[in-house]
């Protein structure tokens, strides 16, 4: 006997899976965004970066120290955790990777100084996820990702990210963060809990940028990154079918290209600017009175290590 069902001629809509990451790397640079993830096997990348290995080490060790009893949060505690996770990866020589773990273990024990961290957080590297869309109809994504600390406050969720980059965000970076949008979305959606409020928190100056996001100022994200993963669904499915992967994935050039991880295997970007230091971008130890970044060079910001 055949079986009966409803077949009204709708194929179901597919899904897309985005993070931040991803979303960020597609609007940098769509041939970067392949090389990390189309592309298989993975092409040839640069050795490790110091500002990234700085980023991780502080991360690493602040999730750390929000893990142990609120007794045993002190500043002491949170500089020896700096020093536990520590790595030399991507520093210019053995003196200036101490100098900037002595620097590291400042930052954090001040942080600790200076901060309430007597609370304990509702998460910690946290994945959340949610269904969602750009116009408030039936989900055409999930948004994903891991956050750096999720904290509640008078009943709502607080999304926090820790930057250890060369410059000092404000509130309108925190406003106008995607990635930060996204984490408020899918934690709210995660842990049930309302959340509008998000922080960043500069561990080198100590200093908190945070926004109040509204239902407004999160769908006009949300409809950002459907289009962003529209567009990489359509590059990807193209490609699948034969299409020319320079041609769908192209490479965006710039000052980035100096310090791009795929810099080895992208001759577009080696002609387009000069091969950074793996060191250049760290948080200058100092400043002189010219204004001259010691030692970390001139280059570009460096933001926070992620990795989703």
């Amino acid at each position: 006997m055949e079986q009966l069902g409803f077949d009204f001629g709708v194929q179901p809509r597919r899904l897309m899976k985005v993070t931040p990451a991803r979303l960020s790397t597609f609007d940098d640079c769509p041939r970067r965004y392949r090389l990390a993830y189309v592309d298989r096997p993975t092409p040839q990348r640069t050795g490790p970066w110091a500002h990234s290995t700085l980023g991780a080490v502080v991360h690493n060790a602040l999730r750390e120290l929000f893990d142990l009893p609120a007794a045993e949060r002190t500043s002491a505690r949170a500089a020896a955790l700096v020093g536990a996770h520590w790595k030399d990866a991507g520093f210019a020589d053995a003196e200036q990777a101490a100098e900037y773990r002595r620097i590291a273990k400042e930052w954090v024990a001040d942080y600790v100084e200076t901060h309430d961290v007597g609370a304990d957080p509702r998460g910690l590297e946290r994945w959340v996820s949610a269904p969602t869309s750009g116009d408030g109809g039936h989900a055409s994504m999930i948004v994903e990702g891991r956050a750096d600390r999720i904290d509640e406050r008078d009943g709502e969720l607080v999304i926090v990210d820790y930057k250890t980059g060369r410059r000092t965000p404000d509130e309108a970076e925190a406003r106008s963060s995607q990635a930060l949008a996204l984490y408020a979305v899918a934690a709210e959606r995660t842990l049930r809990t309302p959340c509008r409020r998000v922080e960043l928190h500069h561990v080198p100056t100590g200093t908190v940028a945070a926004a109040e996001h509204t239902d407004e100022s999160l769908r006009r994200q949300l409809t950002r990154a459907e289009e962003t993963a529209t567009d990489v669904q359509d590059a990807t499915d193209k490609l699948s079918a034969g299409g020319d992967p320079d041609e769908l994935f192209p490479a965006r050039t710039g000052r980035r290209c100096s310090w791009c991880d795929f810099r080895p295997s992208c001759p577009v970007g080696q002609a387009a600017a000069p091969a950074a230091r793996s060191w250049e971008l760290l948080a200058p130890t100092r400043v002189d009175a010219a204004g001259a970044d010691r030692p970390g060079g001139d280059g570009g910001d460096a933001g926070s290590f992620r990795a989703e």
